[in-house]
Parts: structure tokens; C-alpha cells; sequence
């Protein structure tokens, strides 16, 4: 149970010292108010103490105040000044701790057991940017950043819609950490959001330091291999997911949100989509498609065909991969796993070193590692080949970037210890991973697995933008069992 307030301002500054006064930024000062006692209380660093004297004490030296007591200057605060107070007082140590670390300022009053409460923040923090991660040609220019009422009012700039719902709580976790669930209350299916506002809730994290966290929580229960949450930086994204009818999750400190729910299919769109011609669009979203089973299917098909059916290639090129293997020490298969390897470790750490020089490293290396193998006898061409193939596939796939690199050693393995059988029993799985799957209730291949109106439409490729205004897609629409698609 909350504890709450304290009529008495001598135990809430006691009570208020045990639970912060040990913080060297933690702010209390007793202060009287047309000579009642008062005590005001914030964090420095998340308030603005200058703006808070500003706000309290030049207005209320000017201002009549007939208070005689705490009680009466609280209601007189509260309903007939100006000051930008919250409208729900604080009732309770728990509020007033939630508060004072959101940046708010918390006043006080002898004789009076609730606290007004101040907005006063001055909370420094990554300025709105482009995104890095999601690279688009067209659209909005301005990302998420790490603050929370930032992300949500870049959300609500773009979304004016009266349906729009932002619903604020803090986590259960250690860190107190505040999180936002926003939706369409007109478009969103009521059981979905209540799904997600009960998992967000019963999440039991010892801290939260980025939305990802969430993630497991959140399709708990699932058996898919591919992500069932997605993930984006752009605002925009997350406004156009919004008037789907979807969720979307965001959490302070993150500039990333969570999608829910996050179909198969979404992996291969892009907002430069709906921006581009739609015959360029649908040709590039093919491209995407090619990619995927290029960067899942390619070195393991590749083993699999060179050891176990090798009749299969043409007869020249038989002949140099035949010449390229035998000066190599390495079984094929193991050769391919230990070239991907090698390309991760190359990738990750161009990704960890300064970014000055981290591309220039992960370049150099490559090349140099790369042609000293080939030189040496120690890897094979055409290995070198399909690796990197595979590798640039991957990167056309940001978002499946970790299941496609777990998913091409699996082919890899299967290919070299099972042949053709390992090859298309894993085939098998992975397909039925991704079919299998629902994401609060709803087909994660949907529209495609069940079979649904529109799956060519907007999923396979992306017709002209009269057709697709004359059927917008809502999450209403995708039914389990292969209800229609509008």
C-alpha cells in the first residue's frame, strides 16, 4: 500500500531526507509563503531551480493571498493562481518519489497532506536527429530521441487525430523506468491494447535501460525464430503503424519504439515505398525477398550441392571449384562457417571501434584478410565469394539481421553433416516457425499464411495508392483462419 502524506511538514521532510538525503543533487528548502511553512523539494538536474523561484516566489510576493494555513493556501493554489501545476495533486510518498525523478518540482505546506506539484524540467538530452539505423530517401527527416514527452510529442505533431491515446506509468522494475503505450482508440482492437497493457504491466525486469528489454515480455510464450516486436527510430514509421491500428511502445532513455503487432511481411517494407512509383516499389520489395532467401539459403545450398550433388553445376565451373578445394585444408562446409565467422568478427568490429575509423578498419581487414587467405591456400574463391554475397543480402534486411546470421550457419551445418535431407528439414522448420507463429492473437505471416485478400496487394508488392485508399489496412481486418483483408 502507497504511505501516504503527513499533515505534519516537519515527518514529510524526515521521511522525504530517509529516502534522498544522502543524494548530493537531491533539493529540499524550508521557505514560507505568505508565512505559512513550506518545504520545496526537486532534483537538480531534472529542475530548473532558477525557473522554479521564478515561477513560486515573484508570483506569489505579488499576489493577495489570503491564506491562513496550509490547507487554505493549497486550495487557494491549486484554483485560483496561475502556475503551471499539475492538475492531480501528489497523495502519497510513492507519487511524490515518481514525480521528483521526472523532473517535476514538489511543494509542501505545513498542516496540509497533499503536494502540489510543479512543472519546472530542465532535462538535458540528445537533441530530435535523422535516424541512423533506417535509411530512408523520402519522408520525414526527424527521429526519436532518448526523452520520453519529446518522443511522444513528435508522435502527436504528427498524429492529430482525437482518437490518439498516450497512457504514462512507470515499469515495475528497480529503475522506476516511465514508459508510454499509444494508440488509436477508433482503430485499435480494444482486446489488443488491454493484451499489451497487461503484459507491459506484469513485466518483472530487475531494470530497463532501452525498449528492447521489453521485447520478450512482450511475445513471451512465442515460438517463433523471427522477431514478433518490431522495432523504429523514424516518428513518422511509428504514426503510419499507429493508423493501422497497431500499438506502439515507448520507453525513457530509448529512441527506439516497439511495434505491436509485427508481421513477417513488414520486414521487407520501408516508408520510401508509399513515397516511390509503385512499379519501382514493388520491384524493390522483390529485391528484398531475393535477399532473404539469398542470405538464409545461399552457403548452405552451395555445400550442399558442391559435396553432395555436384553434377549439378556446369562443367567449367565444376572444374575451378573442384581446382579451389583441393588447396585448401578444410572440410567445405567447415571452411564456409569459419568465412562467415570471420565476416562477423570483421563487421563487429567496425562496429564497436570510433566511427571515424571503424570503416576503414572493417574495409581494410577484409580485404587484406581476404586476399592473404585466398594467397595462402588457407580459403578458397568461390567460398570467399558466397560468403560475401551473403553478407551483402544481410545487410538489405537490417531488421532480420540477427535470426538470417544465426539461420545461414544452421543451412551451413545441416548442409555439411545431413546434405539434401538436413537442408530441407530445417527448411521445413523455419517455414513453419514463421507460419506457426501468432502475435497477440493475430498470424505473424499474415497476409500470406493464412491466405488473405490484399497479401498481393500491399504484402508481395505494393499497387498504385488509389487501390490502396480504397482498402486501408487496418489490424481489424486480419482475421485467424483467413478472414478478409481489406
Amino acid at each position: 500500500m502507497p504511505t501516504p502524506l503527513y499533515a505534519n511538514l516537519e515527518q514529510n521532510r524526515k521521511a522525504l531526507n530517509q529516502m534522498f538525503g544522502q543524494s548530493t543533487d537531491f533539493y529540499a528548502k524550508p521557505i514560507r509563503i505568505r508565512g505559512v511553512p513550506c518545504l520545496v523539494c526537486m532534483f537538480d538536474g531534472l529542475s530548473n531551480t532558477e525557473k522554479l523561484w521564478v515561477i513560486l516566489l515573484d508570483r506569489m510576493s505579488r499576489a493577495a493571498l489570503p491564506a491562513r494555513d496550509g490547507a487554505s493556501l493549497f486550495e487557494w493554489m491549486m484554483e485560483e493562481t496561475d502556475l503551471p501545476l499539475e492538475p492531480d495533486p501528489a497523495k502519497d510518498f510513492e507519487t511524490v518519489s515518481a514525480k521528483l525523478t521526472g523532473g517535476l518540482a514538489v511543494l509542501l505546506a505545513e498542516g496540509c497532506s497533499q503536494a502540489l506539484l510543479l512543472s519546472n524540467q530542465s532535462m538535458q538530452g540528445r537533441s530530435v536527429a535523422e535516424p541512423s539505423g533506417e535509411g530512408d530517401i523520402r519522408g520525414s527527416r526527424e527521429g526519436f530521441c532518448d526523452l520520453l514527452r519529446v518522443n511522444v510529442s513528435l508522435l502527436r505533431r504528427l498524429d492529430r487525430a482525437e482518437g490518439l491515446v498516450i497512457e504514462l506509468f512507470q515499469l515495475d522494475t528497480h529503475t522506476r523506468t516511465e514508459a508510454a503505450l499509444c494508440y488509436d482508440r477508433d482503430l485499435a482492437p480494444p482486446e489488443l491494447v488491454a493484451e499489451a497493457r497487461r503484459r507491459l504491466k506484469a513485466s518483472r525486469l530487475p531494470l530497463v535501460l532501452d525498449s528492447s528489454y521489453l521485447a520478450p515480455d512482450l511475445q513471451r510464450g512465442q515460438g517463433c525464430f523471427f522477431s514478433q516486436v518490431g522495432y523504429t527510430e523514424r516518428s513518422a514509421t511509428a504514426c503510419a503503424k499507429l493508423c493501422e491500428g497497431k500499438v506502439v511502445v515507448l520507453v525513457n532513455g530509448s529512441p527506439f519504439a516497439l511495434i505491436l503487432p509485427y508481421f513477417f511481411c513488414e520486414h521487407f517494407q520501408s516508408l520510401d515505398d508509399y513515397a516511390q512509383k509503385a512499379y519501382f516499389a514493388s520491384f524493390v520489395r522483390g529485391v528484398k525477398y531475393l535477399a532473404f532467401w539469398l542470405a538464409a539459403l545461399l552457403p548452405g545450398l552451395y555445400v550442399c550441392v558442391a559435396k553432395f550433388m555436384p553434377e549439378v553445376f556446369p562443367r567449367q565451373l565444376l572444374v575451378r571449384i573442384a581446382a579451389a578445394e583441393s588447396a585448401t585444408p578444410w572440410p567445405l562446409f567447415l571452411e564456409m562457417v569459419l568465412v562467415i565467422l570471420l565476416l562477423e568478427i570483421v563487421r563487429e568490429a567496425g562496429l564497436r571501434l570510433p566511427k571515424p575509423i571503424g570503416h576503414s578498419v572493417s574495409l581494410v581487414s577484409a580485404l587484406i584478410i581476404g586476399d592473404a587467405a585466398i594467397g595462402a591456400g588457407i580459403l578458397s574463391t568461390p567460398v570467399v565469394i558466397v560468403a560475401a554475397l551473403t553478407s551483402l543480402a544481410v545487410f538489405v534486411l537490417p531488421s532480420l539481421y540477427e535470426p538470417l546470421t544465426i539461420l545461414r550457419i544452421l543451412f551451413v551445418l545441416a548442409a555439411g553433416l545431413c546434405g539434401p535431407l538436413g537442408v530441407a528439414a530445417l527448411l521445413v522448420w523455419m517455414l513453419t516457425s514463421i507460419c506457426g507463429a501468432e502475435s497477440f492473437g493475430l498470424p505473424h505471416a499474415a497476409p500470406f499464411s493464412p491466405w488473405q485478400r490484399g497479401a498481393v496487394r500491399d504484402g508481395l508488392m505494393r499497387w498504385p495508392w488509389p487501390a490502396l485508399a480504397d482498402h486501408p489496412f487496418t489490424v481489424r481486418a486480419v482475421k485467424r483462419g483467413g478472414g478478409p483483408h481489406r
